[in-house]
């Protein structure tokens, strides 16, 4: 009986697996890869001109990547690849003059105010730091 049940059976089977609700159903589970430094709007509003380094290693976190050649610069990099869907990259570089933040460059910029979402990857750009007024000095 047993055998008659699976002969009949799998033919249907087989016209189902061209079905896409039935092939994502049967796929295999796909985990969520995070790498790299997770770096969000708040925290690069955080940064102010003149910081050092240990500062913004607090306010940042450790950077992902030291290059010897560039002393004075660190990348933050984030790559998240959901199971499911499309690869999203983030890109953070932190510029040093003489052990102070100069400038911060990549795909997270702070604005004024509320945070806003990320710009897509090829509107990298260098910005300068906002100097605090409170503490420029005066000539």
């Amino acid at each position: 009986m047993l055998p008659r049940i699976l002969l009949l059976g799998l033919p249907l089977l087989a016209a189902c697996s061209s079905t896409p609700e039935v092939t994502s159903f049967l796929s295999p589970y796909r985990v969520d890869v995070r790498q790299g430094n997770f770096v969000s709007q708040d925290m690069v509003e955080r940064l102010k001109p003149g910081m050092s380094r240990d500062q913004v290693r607090f306010v940042l976190g450790t950077p992902l990547m030291t290059d010897i050649f560039h002393a004075d610069r660190w990348d933050y990099v984030y790559r998240f690849q959901p199971g499911r869907g499309a690869v999203q990259e983030r890109r953070l570089v932190v510029y040093f003059a003489d052990g102070k933040l100069a400038r911060v460059g990549g795909d997270v910029i702070a604005e004024t105010g509320a945070a806003t979402p990320v710009a897509p990857a090829s509107a990298a750009r260098v910005v300068e730091v906002p100097a605090d007024p409170a503490t420029a000095k005066k000539d």
